[in-house]
């Protein structure tokens, strides 16, 4: 890790500004202090144009702002304090490679992982668009390989499962992308996932499979991630029994026969950049695809973490995603902040959390194949702005980040709207839907795409302008539960809208999250970009581990909780 860096200037306090004073008077137009609505979306929706005004394309993207509670006086004060505390410099600065990372004194380049193979960006004197294409062009390579039969398990197999071990960033974003393209992939192959230290996860996910045809990719940058290591472990140990089983190798062939070690080679590569550890492990390094520090594991599916993805979906697909991520960079670098969908996102989860008091952000996309697209979010959002300290150090003077959760329409209509429509917490939701389906079947005379669409269109419009007593009344409601089905509305939602899930409307979602978050953390002034608070947890696990096995002073040096847990462990565990 890199030193802190002594000479970049505090954030500006945003509590500091004139737009946030400004914006706390608004609020209290909006809201009074028991809680009661005095602004609602009711009333606003008599705008004339609201619609049109609040409605913005971003890229494929069809982005409908008018269902939350602003005006176009809330929106301007929002758009005043994104320029009081320099967002267009701040991102101007990390599209040009500048080190925004503070406490790691590193870049921030994701950005950089789609520009375009002509561009150029350079940083300490080194082009790192030519890395990035070079790296591409060697997972592109090895996609093709795979998938066209060139490249061969140790039997002469045909590869038909790859099975992506990593944890994070490094198993959220394939896996999530996976499972979003999944029309798109080769018929031919499967891809499976492990990530949970769980021996759970690695049963079950290597269940059924034939070693003989099963590709391992191994994606950890220092190849000494706990999780992923174990796992990749668990996995060559269950390639070589299983090769033994089968005959392919002898029974004779110990793990670190030439026998053996060449067949690691045939079944495992790797995504990392620690080349001797890669080797010591049996990988080729020639194998080994690397990326670099200025690449945060949640920011890294478009790098050759991606390199499961790019095999089941092939590299013209996957360089069809990239090319969406660009898109919304461009959109997002270069559209004027009041048309700027990533900054307007962004600065209204701000107006949310510090303005109107919402802690929730609930993410709701009306197609399974993104069920994991909240998941996938939770990491981004919460691990970039789930800080307490500016990146000068300071304790900041606002609440920061929001607790991200989700599940796809219309399942969480059967499970949580009930708190959305009628509970007592406002909770913003992003509603998200696609024109035309990968799967368009009818039940009878009834096209089921567009029941599902049905559900998308009512639930924003019953969020937003509810049901009154009257209305309930109306419908012949006895007296006695009016109140029970009165729905209050006034609940806030965006609306997105895309032709369909393709691969590059994919990569313009996650960038569109990924500028959202980056918009939140240059506002409250914390480095979004590290990731200090998941350390401290695994460095315990590493202490406690041996209380575990028996070792009775590692077991007296910890708290009484831990203590009495770790015996009640000992007692029952069966070996």
């Amino acid at each position: 890790m890199g030193q802190p860096r002594a000479d970049v200037p505090a954030p500006i306090d945003p509590t500091t500004t004139a737009a946030w004073a400004r914006l706390g008077e608004l609020a209290a137009r909006y809201r009074s202090d028991d809680g009661t609505w005095t602004t609602t979306l009711t009333g606003l929706f008599t705008e004339p144009d609201r619609v049109e005004a609040h409605t913005h394309p971003a890229g494929d993207l069809h982005v409908d702002l008018s269902k939350n509670l602003v005006d176009a006086g809330v929106l301007a004060e929002l758009v005043a304090l994104a320029r009081e505390v320099g967002l267009e410099g701040h991102r101007d600065a990390m599209f040009a490679g500048e080190r925004i990372n503070v406490t790691e004194d590193r870049a921030v380049l994701h950005t950089a992982l789609r520009l375009p193979r002509d561009a150029e960006l350079h940083v300490d004197g080194q082009d790192v668009v030519a890395d990035v294409h070079e790296v591409l062009d060697r997972v592109y390579a090895f996609a093709t390989q795979v998938r066209t039969g060139a490249w061969r398990g140790f039997s002469g197999e045909r590869i038909r499962t790859v099975v992506n071990i990593g944890i994070g960033g490094s198993d959220l974003g394939p896996v999530m992308a996976y499972e979003a393209l999944t029309p798109y992939v080769d018929d031919a192959l499967t891809c499976r996932f492990i990530s949970n230290v769980d021996p759970t996860d690695a049963a079950q996910t290597l269940a059924g499979l034939d070693p003989a045809s099963t590709l391992f990719i191994v994606s950890s940058k220092t190849f000494t991630t706990l999780e992923t290591l174990t796992n990749a472990r668990l996995s060559r140990t269950w390639l070589l029994d299983g090769l033994r089983e089968a005959g392919v190798l002898g029974a004779d062939d110990g793990d670190d026969s030439p026998a053996a070690r060449e067949a690691v080679a045939r079944h495992f590569v790797a995504v990392s950049t620690a080349l001797d550890k890669v080797a010591d492990f049996g990988i080729d390094p020639a194998n080994a695809f690397g990326f670099w520090d200025w690449v945060g594991g949640r920011y890294s599916l478009d790098s050759a973490i991606g390199t499961s993805l790019a095999i089941a979906v092939g590299p013209e697909r996957f360089a069809e995603l990239l090319d969406g991520f660009h898109t919304m960079d461009e959109h997002f670098r270069t559209a004027p902040l009041p048309q700027n969908v990533p900054a307007l996102m962004g600065l209204l989860n701000v107006w949310y959390v510090n303005f109107l008091g919402a802690h929730t952000h609930a993410v709701l996309p009306y197609a399974q194949s993104l069920h994991r697209f909240p998941a996938y979010l939770q990491q981004l959002t919460m691990e970039s702005n789930g800080k307490g300290v500016r990146w000068d150090g300071a304790s900041v003077r606002t609440d920061t980040g929001e607790v991200f959760w989700g599940e796809p329409g219309t399942n969480g209509q059967h499970a949580f709207y009930q708190l959305l429509h009628q509970g007592t917490r406002i909770v913003p939701a992003d509603f998200i839907a696609f024109v035309n389906p990968a799967h368009p079947l009818r039940d009878g005379e009834t096209d089921v795409h567009e029941l599902l669409l049905a559900n998308f269109l009512a639930q924003t419009r019953a969020l937003a302008f509810g049901k009154s007593a009257e209305e309930v009344r109306a419908e012949g409601t006895a007296e006695a539960v009016v109140a029970a089905r009165v729905f209050p509305g006034n609940r806030p939602t965006t609306s997105i809208l895309a032709p369909a899930l393709t691969p590059a409307v994919l990569g313009q979602l996650i960038a569109l999250y990924e500028h959202i978050t980056f918009t939140q953390g240059v506002v409250w002034g914390i480095d979004s970009f590290d990731q200090w608070g998941v350390e401290l947890g695994k460095q315990l696990a590493k202490q406690i581990a041996p209380a575990l096995s028996g070792d009775d002073s590692v077991l007296d040096a910890q708290d009484p909780s831990t203590q009495s847990l770790v015996r009640y462990y000992r007692e029952h565990r069966e070996r």
